[in-house]
């Protein structure tokens, strides 16, 4: 039978493969041609069985874009691509690409990520605040002002859409619809929610939001 590759995660070693008959089959490394290569969207062939694909082989090579320039995919590809990201990268695409992105499924790694990014530059930016006022004030020789926490606010502002899209996102990832994120603005019990959505771990394979991202093992 002929098909696709639609998903393929190194780190778990599973992948999917859309038939032509309209069903989607499971595989793994062990079902592939040695030395054969992996993209998504590859054409293949392969022996169905109960869900699963075996002794796949490639049929052509993988489709590209009809619209596009090479160098604008190449950097379209750089930037959705799915390989391991450091913690300050994933804090700087969560508040630049995806800071309204309530779509897909984000990692403990992603959404700790973000949040430890969050804090430190919050304290920084406090207590450069309080330097600055500091300073405005002569030291407690003048007037007392507040000037200096405007960029903590203004960061605070700025990062209130994004950190609610991470949650969603989280929530996705273990299998839940975003509204549980309502839980996490409860009193005393948000702070309980928001640790356990944080560590509960992925769920494994594909979901309603997605497949499980490839690259990321946290």
């Amino acid at each position: 039978m002929r098909g696709t590759v639609f998903h393929y995660d190194e780190n778990h070693d599973y992948g999917y493969i859309n038939g032509v008959d309209g069903k989607r089959y499971i595989f793994g490394r062990k079902d592939l041609t040695e030395g054969m290569p992996l993209a998504k969207g590859l054409l293949v062939q392969f022996t169905p069985d109960d869900g699963t694909a075996h002794d796949i082989v490639a049929a052509s090579r993988p489709s590209l874009p009809a619209n596009g320039n090479p160098e604008q995919r190449g950097r379209n590809a750089q930037r959705h691509s799915t390989g391991p990201m450091g913690l300050w990268a994933y804090f700087l695409r969560a508040l630049g690409d995806d800071y309204r992105n309530f779509t897909g499924r984000a990692r403990r790694k992603e959404f700790w990520a973000f949040y430890l990014w969050f804090y430190v530059v919050l304290v920084t930016l406090f207590g450069f605040g309080i330097l600055l006022n500091l300073a405005i004030s002569g030291f407690d020789d003048g007037p007392r002002t507040s000037i200096g926490y405007i960029p903590a606010l203004l960061f605070v502002l700025a990062a209130i859409l994004p950190s609610i899209a991470v949650v969603v996102r989280r929530l996705h990832d273990i299998g839940l619809t975003g509204w549980f994120a309502l839980l996490c603005y409860i009193p005393a019990f948000g702070a309980v929610a928001f640790l356990i959505f944080g560590l509960l771990p992925s769920q494994f394979g594909e979901n309603r939001w997605g497949s499980i991202q490839a690259g990321v093992r946290f």
